[in-house]
């Protein structure tokens, strides 16, 4: 996987019948091939969560893959600065003494099936160049005659997925910083080997629903659109994702949750540890993690893809997998409010709603005081019941909805109410949670944030984007900063949350502004992973988050403010 950022690219519009003059019949504009039929994309937005798999030789480091390798990554135009702490002949050689005894792909596919997971998208090569299948066009390969296992990976995984109905998605990094004619004067042999490699894939391992390339480029990096066209003859059912110089069929943040987003698709991409590969003794997401994020993905109308990471014996860590039959238990439970539905109308910070035919499901991750307000609606709820057991209060009005539901009912995963109307919940439009975060989503500003090009991972708006992943920081070499955040109205609140990672901040206070002046709301020598105060009610448009000093520059997850009720 890239641990870069990468830049979205803009989305390509959707295959529109040609108009032709009222005489003439229509004619349909000829398939470019370039993007998926919208029969295809909604199918795979249907399965909403899905198994990535990470895996190789570089499993017996239990360093990063392809990132670890000691060496320039890549040649020429195309080299990416820096390089990996394994030095390379070491790195390289790895598959030498790679011996997997352990490996069984059915257990891989069972496990992901125990999860609840629609498909997997499997690793086959990654940007250090090794492959995990036959390919003839390069002995680097777990076949290879120098190889000590000499098996052909994909093949096991494509027979485990196709007898158990599961879906399968091949992981294909295109730049390879071991090929001595990647990013050269001979780049078009490389380009030749790409495509080579690309066709094999698809021709000798039955049916492959999807394609997820990496570290995006321009077309004439991989030349494209010849590339698309040729995988789309071979399998026109293909999905592709956006990190091959053309927009693809979706958007893939990483390591992140996607935006509200009802016109392009998305799948996050996101560890279970804190790494792609295995890497001992790794951090893993609790259950109440995992459920927040898929939840949240489906809610923002997105797919999760959750990674895990085979041990060096090919075996999957026996908590990795216990964490995923969690997953899945939850799935077996509450998966109709989640799989086949669509994201909206409502959404929020930690609260989602989801929806289906006539229903809509209202998911809240936690609550902030007794209700929560939804925004008014033009249909009208004729039913409605507490999907995770007990019971709930619904009451509609023409200024909003209000769901209460006792302290003993709410449950610490997932509160799921479920709303029955007299009609399609497809055509309401979206709209904010009213007893959401009102800093949420708002304009961000800040004294000071770390230089470019690193800096673009921590911009002032990453502190109120609902995301505990990213956050703001400010420049290294300073003690104090202060972030902004303009509500847009004045507003009354009584309750701010601030979510500070790594608890380096030894000073702060938190303001409103009040005519010229700044008042104090709270304050404190520290603040770490979950601070939350109450004060008394305030009106105010301008909140102020001021650092007065700090060990080295923080990382401000997040930072909100909640309305009086």
């Amino acid at each position: 996987m890239c641990l870069k950022l990468v830049h979205r690219i803009a989305a390509l519009g959707a295959i529109m019948p040609l108009a032709l003059s009222a005489q003439a019949p229509a004619a349909e504009k000829p398939w470019d091939m370039l993007a998926a039929t919208p029969e295809v994309v909604s199918q795979w937005q249907d399965m909403r969560f899905g198994m990535f798999l990470c895996w190789g030789p570089v499993a017996l480091t239990g360093e990063e893959i392809g990132w670890s390798r000691g060496a320039p990554r890549g040649h020429g135009w195309l080299r990416v600065e820096g390089q990996g702490k394994t030095p390379v002949d070491v790195y390289d050689n790895l598959y030498k003494k790679w011996k997997p005894d352990r490996f069984d792909a059915r257990q891989w596919v069972q496990i992901a099936k125990d999860a609840g997971q629609k498909y997997l998208i499997f690793l086959v090569k990654h940007h250090d160049g090794f492959c995990l299948y036959d390919t003839k066009l390069t002995d680097y390969k777990s076949t290879g005659p120098e190889a000590a296992w000499k098996h052909d990976v994909m093949a096991d995984v494509a027979k485990a997925c196709h007898e158990a109905g599961l879906k399968l998605i091949i992981y294909y990094s295109q730049p390879d910083w071991r090929h001595p004619d990647y990013g050269t004067e001979n780049h078009h042999r490389y380009i030749a080997y790409l495509h080579g490699q690309v066709r094999e894939l698809l021709t000798n391992y039955g049916r492959i629903d999807g394609f997820w390339f990496d570290l995006g480029g321009k077309p004439s990096d991989w030349d494209s659109v010849k590339l698309f066209q040729m995988m789309r003859t071979l399998q026109p059912w293909l999905i592709i994702n956006n990190r091959c110089g053309l927009p693809g069929d979706f958007d893939t943040p990483e390591q992140r949750l996607g935006a509200f987003d009802l016109k392009r698709p998305w799948e996050t991409c996101m560890t279970l540890g804190t790494q792609w590969s295995w890497k001992p003794n790794d951090e893993i997401k609790s259950l109440k993690q995992c459920i927040d994020v898929l939840v949240t993905c489906a809610g923002r109308n997105g797919n999760l893809a959750l990674n895990t990471n085979p041990m060096p014996d090919g075996q999957i860590e026996p908590r990795q997998a216990e964490r995923f039959r969690e997953i899945g238990a939850w799935l077996k439970q509450y998966g109709r409010s989640i799989y086949a539905t669509r994201g909206g109308p409502f959404w929020g910070l930690h609260s989602a709603t989801t929806r289906k035919d006539n229903t809509i499901y209202v998911h809240v991750l936690k609550w902030h005081g007794e209700k929560l307000l939804l925004p008014p609606i033009a249909k009208k709820i004729v039913a409605f019941s507490l999907l995770t057991g007990g019971t709930a209060t619904v009451r509609q009005s023409a200024e909003q909805i209000e769901i209460s539901v006792p302290r003993e009912h709410r449950r610490e995963l997932d509160t799921i109410v479920e709303l029955e109307l007299d009609g399609p919940a497809s055509d309401l439009a979206p709209a904010q949670i009213i007893s959401d975060s009102l800093t949420f989503g708002k304009k961000a500003t800040a004294s000071s944030v770390y230089p470019d090009p690193v800096g673009r991972q921590y911009l002032p708006a990453f502190a109120v984007d609902g995301d505990p992943e990213s956050g703001w920081t400010f420049a290294p070499d300073i003690k104090s900063a202060w972030l902004e955040i303009d509500l847009g109205k004045p507003c009354t609140f009584d309750t701010a949350e601030i979510h500070e990672r790594y608890d380096r901040i030894r000073g702060f206070r938190l303001q409103a502004k009040q005519g010229d002046g700044w008042v104090t709301l709270c304050q404190g020598p520290r603040i770490g992973e979950h601070y939350s105060a109450s004060f008394p009610p305030i009106t105010a448009q301008f909140v102020r988050l001021e650092v007065l000093d700090t060990t080295i520059n923080p990382l401000v997850a997040e930072l909100h403010v909640y309305r009086s009720q």
